[in-house]
């Protein structure tokens, strides 16, 4: 009998919609819209000043989440939380990698193509195996979409790996999981107890991690994808004048640390870490 997560596909549904109110971004817009709202109704000097509140606040809050200065020493706060371990000699179960996403296939992309997030999850997952350091390499996520079916991230991650040279049957897929505390129990599912080398982005292994050891494993950490090129303590060192302009990538970062930061906070209040 095939075992299936624990979330039903309307209450994914509802914790991806949920999901949006933590983007920085979507709180942006909820303040403007606010301020909009109070601008088209008839006018009153009460009104009028909650007017200006929300717009020159909507500007301050858009700037933080937009700001470099803010943005990087929040999400290098994360992805320096574990350091790269140093793995000569040792020996594992396995390695354990993290999905991080899918590109579906449609009417101008001709095949499902890996996000960055996994590609480079992958990548270095194939890099530790080829270093010996365990016998399996085990990919561990499915589809993230909760209104239709889509194709799997962990089947595509295999193709990825076995492009780069590692046999099929050293790897293993775990294809039902959704969330993170999903691919930690999914994969107990196909592994029992092990200890593991966990792969994944390095903004996300804090999070990662707490849920692999809450559900029995022995986990040594491994960070790969980074989007901080510095330390939070040496981000105000190796400033340029564009730093202190907002732009895109800022909002990504700040999205990416309160995204994981939320997850964390209600993992622990619900008893998953």
């Amino acid at each position: 009998m095939e075992l299936t997560p624990e979330l039903t596909p309307f209450l994914f549904g509802i914790y991806k919609l949920v999901k949006y109110a933590l983007y920085p971004l979507s709180w942006v817009l909820l303040l403007m819209s606010l301020t909009t709202v109070l601008l088209l109704l008839p006018m009153t000097p009460r009104r009028l000043r909650w007017a200006r509140i929300g717009s020159i606040g909507g500007l301050i809050l858009l700037f933080i989440v937009s700001s470099p200065m803010i943005a990087r020493p929040l999400l290098g706060s994360l992805e320096a939380w574990h350091a790269t371990p140093l793995l000569k000699g040792a020996r594992y179960d396995a390695i354990v990698v993290l999905a991080g996403g899918l590109l579906q296939p449609g009417t101008l992309r001709p095949t499902a193509d890996l996000s960055s997030y996994s590609r480079n999850r992958t990548t270095c997952g194939v890099d530790l195996y080829q270093q010996g350091l365990a016998p399996k390499l085990v990919f561990t996520g499915g589809s993230g979409n909760p209104f239709k079916e889509a194709l799997k991230d962990a089947p595509e991650m295999k193709r990825w790996a076995e492009r780069l040279g590692v046999p099929k049957e050293a790897m293993l897929i775990e294809g039902l999981s959704r969330t993170t505390y999903e691919n930690a129990t999914e994969t107990k599912r196909l592994l029992g107890p092990a200890t593991i080398l966990l792969v994944t982005s390095a903004s996300h292994l804090p999070r990662a991690t707490a849920l692999f050891e809450k559900q029995g494993f022995h986990v040594t950490p491994v960070p790969c994808d980074f989007l901080i090129r510095n330390r939070p303590e040496d981000t105000f060192q190796h400033l340029d004048p564009f730093d202190v302009l907002p732009n895109d990538h800022a909002i990504e970062h700040t999205t990416g640390a309160v995204t994981e930061l939320a997850g964390m906070a209600i993992y622990w209040l619900t008893g998953k870490l």
